[in-house]
Order: structure tokens, then sequence, then C-alpha cells
């Protein structure tokens, strides 16, 4: 494994090999670089300069003698970076590796109604309440749509904040139509009802080849009362053109269902406790 840092002079672009703790040789690329910088388009001067595997400089390497810098030429290396951090890479990656590369992505829940004013907000707010007091904010990303785009852009509807309210629950969403993208970037779509549920598909079955989506994505889409324990209703009836008693029973469903969801996401994945 080789240490190699960058330095830059008002006479041109150096770097030094470390091979041992105690041994340092200072290559001098000047030459090397009068040759080739024209063709390479590379600065050799730059007070700001950073190596990285994309670097110009690593087509240099060629250029360089086999027998007199080998180490040079060695697939695995560390680069020092301005912070004096060490990066460790491959010469047979574009990217290098970071911790951020072994992270664990959260698990992605999306809630969708029709209009993504009423019922799905109230599931997103529900939900995230639950997961806040299980302490696993950090875990999931939650998020809500409809199926029409026709409240774009709005808050959810004042009486569902408001019942929300009354059980300690803010709702802060934006209404957004679902989209391509969300097949990609969820594990788990959930529909209010039934009819969401067709229309969700049907979006799916136009935007497959279109946006080349998974073929298997539709397999995400679960009705959100599947995972109701005390309830038997089988959808989320839909209040907007009902009175106050409509929206309790949307809350009292989406507690249920809820509590029941994040059960279920946590023992099909291990890996979300165990990140």
């Amino acid at each position: 494994m080789v240490l190699i840092h960058t330095t830059c002079s008002p006479f041109g672009f150096s770097i030094n090999e470390v091979s041992t703790p105690t041994v340092v040789s200072r290559i001098s690329f000047n030459s090397v670089c009068s040759k080739v910088a024209a063709r390479l388009n590379l600065p050799l001067c730059h007070p700001n300069l950073v190596l990285s595997l994309s670097s110009p400089f690593f087509s240099l390497l060629r250029f360089i003698p086999k027998t007199q810098y080998p180490s040079l030429r060695n697939p695995n290396f560390v680069l020092s970076s301005p912070s004096g951090s060490l990066i460790k890479a491959s010469m047979s990656s574009s990217t290098p590796l970071t911790d951020s590369a072994t992270e664990i992505k959260p698990f992605s829940v999306l809630f969708v109604c029709l209009g993504n004013i009423c019922r799905s907000p109230a599931a997103e707010g529900v939900f995230r309440g639950i997961v806040k007091k299980r302490d696993l904010d950090s875990k999931f990303n939650i998020d809500s749509a409809g199926t029409i785009n026709y409240h774009e852009g709005n808050p959810a509807d004042p009486r569902m904040r408001a019942a929300s309210k009354k059980r300690g629950m803010e709702i802060t969403s934006i209404s957004r139509p679902i989209r391509p993208s969300d097949f990609r970037d969820f594990d788990i779509i959930l529909a209010m009802d039934k009819q969401n549920r067709e229309d969700i598909m049907e979006a799916f079955n136009r935007w497959k080849e279109r946006d080349g989506l998974p073929a298997d994505a539709y397999k995400k889409v679960k009705l959100m009362c599947s995972y109701c324990k005390k309830h038997d209703e089988s959808e989320v009836p839909d209040p907007y053109y009902g009175g106050p008693q409509g929206f309790e029973k949307v809350l009292d469903l989406l507690e249920d269902a809820c509590e029941s969801l994040l059960d279920s996401i946590l023992a099909e994945n291990d890996r979300i406790l165990q990140s």
C-alpha cells in the first residue's frame, strides 16, 4: 500500500511517495507533464488541487517506467485528502470507498390516497409519530402522495389537521401526485382504498417500460387496512364530503394499521434494527 500526497509549487506539480514511514522520495512530474499536459488539458499548478480516481493524473501513470516507480502502479493505494484523512481506493473502480457507501438506506414508506390532502397525509403523520415514539426516526423515510394532482402544492385539509391536532399530532405535508420514481425509491406503497390501488397499478403499467421501472415493483403496493388488527374495514373511507366523525374514523383506522405496519416491517427487515 502506498501513501500519495500531492503538493503544488510555483515550479509545477509534484508528488511525495511514501513506501514506508521512513523512506520518502520526491518525484517531479514536470518533465512528464510538459509532454502530455496539452493532450490531457491538465493544469500543472492549482491552489486547491485534489486527486480523485477520475483525475487526469492517473493517465500519467502509464508514462512512468514500471521499473522506476513500481509502487505507483499498485492497484491498491491510499489518497491523502486536504483535510488529512486517508481514503482507501482501487484503480479498478472510479468511485472511492467511503463510509457512506456502506451505510444502510432508511426503509422508505409511501402512503397514497386520491388527492393527498386527507387520508394519506394523516397516515404519514400517524406513522411518523409511532416511529418517533420507538426512537426509529433515522431508520425510516416517510412520505405521502395522491393519484391525482388536483391539490398539488396544498397543505392537508384543515379538518383533518384539526382532528389530528386533538390527538397530539401535527400534519405538515404538502400534496403531490405519485410519480414514476416512487416505484424505485420506496420499499412499500400503501393505498387507502381499492380504487387508489387500481389507479396506482394503472400508473405503474403506463410508466414501467417508459421509465425502466423494476418489473416486480407492483408488489410493493398494499392496502392500508390489510394491516388493521382491531378493525374489520377493508378500506380507509374518504372523509372529504362528510362531517367530523368521518375524520375521527379515518384516524382510528390509521392508528390501528400503522402500529401493525411498523411491526410487520421490523419483523421482515432485521437490518433496520441492526443498522
